[in-house]
């Protein structure tokens, strides 16, 4: 019997030997599905766009080595109005054609110039959350009242004019304009990838499951911004995150997905907005830099000091297009040497004030203050018992 173990031993061994090497071939295979793919080596970059208080971000990826072509992708329009500015830069960027124009969600500030981009230059495919944005309920004309004998009952009354809103009126135009052009849309999935060549890719991961009712909102501002799109861009070793305008909710929800966050660059989520951005999220992503898109005269408190001072706390490097004007992050997706990043960033001004300040809300940027329905944007208006010298004498205006 003795004899008989002695003779199992080995076998056991060998076996375990085996299982071990099948184990770890299999364990290695998983690992390599989960690691980018290599990059191409090309320079990849993304452009956040100083439009003022909202967002519109240039990617252009990886010039293909045969065709010297860029694959090119531009999230988001910015505000009414910044068509003008946003087709000059893709102009001056050699941006003949745009691959792909995503729109996070259906705000003004977002998909303000949309029209004007998709009548400006050739947008072969657009992307959006396929939502519309709220309107003014219309109340139901007044019923007639009853005529008299012999008389007809008058005409029914008119209903008032309803004024459009900003943003109803935004989401017409682009609606038109897609007609007008008859430029394919499709509405954004979770798991979506595309390919921008050079093995970079832009991955939207959110929304996911259903989206936010009202009664989910503790703690947020605003369902549209809830249920923005996010995205993630990688490409080799650079990896940035892009969070449209999306707020707490979102952000716990995809901290309890499988969803990969970490990412060398974060995209602040709503423009800085007290709504997002938590110090869990940052714990998450853990961004070794952060940008904010906003404008300079804003009146819904962007950036939040709080938001600022937890970028701070984190010693994250942060970047204010309101300060600082266009961001350039360039990159070629290869692992960076000893105590350099895999990217450079560039801001095409120097902030003449603290980046680390931020701003106080004249009315706060939720659903109950009537948050982007009616606009509300650009510079204060004048004070109208200011004071003008003409020749030596003083006139009231």
């Amino acid at each position: 019997m003795a004899k008989l173990r002695r003779g199992c031993a080995p076998i056991a061994f060998l076996l375990l030997l085996i299982g071990g090497a099948v184990g770890g071939w299999f364990g290695w295979k998983w690992y390599q599905k989960r690691l980018p793919p290599p990059p191409s080596g090309a320079e990849l970059r993304v452009h956040i766009l100083d439009v003022g208080q909202g967002d519109a971000i240039l990617i252009l990826g990886p010039e293909d080595a045969n065709t010297k072509q860029r694959k090119t992708i531009l999230i988001d329009a910015g505000d009414t109005g910044r068509g003008k500015g946003i087709l000059e830069t893709l102009r001056k960027n050699g941006v003949a054609q745009l691959d792909w124009l995503i729109l996070t969600h259906p705000h003004v500030d977002h998909i303000g110039a949309a029209d004007e981009i998709i009548k400006g230059v050739k947008v072969l495919q657009v992307i959006d959350t396929d939502t519309a944005p709220p309107g003014p309920d219309i109340p139901a004309p007044p019923a007639p009242a009853p005529g008299k004998k012999g008389k007809p009952a008058p005409p029914p009354a008119k209903p008032s004019k309803i004024p459009e809103l900003p943003t109803v009126k935004a989401f017409n135009e682009y609606r038109a304009a897609l007609n007008e052009t008859k430029t394919p849309r499709a509405k954004a999935e979770a798991g979506q990838k595309i390919d921008l060549g050079g093995n970079a890719f832009l991955t939207i991961i959110a929304p996911v499951g259903n989206a936010f009712r009202e009664d989910q909102m503790a703690g947020s501002g605003n369902m549209l911004n809830a249920n923005s799109l996010v995205m993630r861009l990688d490409y080799g070793a650079f990896s940035m995150l892009l969070a449209g305008d999306a707020e707490r909710v979102t952000e716990e929800r995809l901290m309890q997905k499988e969803t990969p966050l970490t990412a060398n660059v974060l995209k602040i989520g709503h423009h800085g907005s007290k709504y997002a951005t938590t110090e869990r999220w940052l714990q998450a992503v853990k961004p070794a830099a952060a940008i904010v898109s906003l404008g300079e005269y804003n009146r819904y408190g962007h950036p939040a000091q709080s938001v600022l001072d937890r970028l701070k706390a984190a010693k994250i490097q942060l970047y204010r297009t309101d300060l600082q004007g266009e961001i350039i992050i360039t990159t070629n997706g290869k692992a960076p040497a000893k105590d350099k990043p895999a990217f450079e960033i560039k801001a095409l001004k120097e902030a003449k004030t603290d980046i680390w300040a931020g701003r106080e809300a004249q009315k706060d940027d939720s659903d109950r203050s009537g948050f982007i329905a009616y606009g509300d944007f650009g510079p204060p208006p004048k004070e109208k018992n200011s004071t003008r010298r003409h020749g030596g004498t003083e006139t009231q205006r």
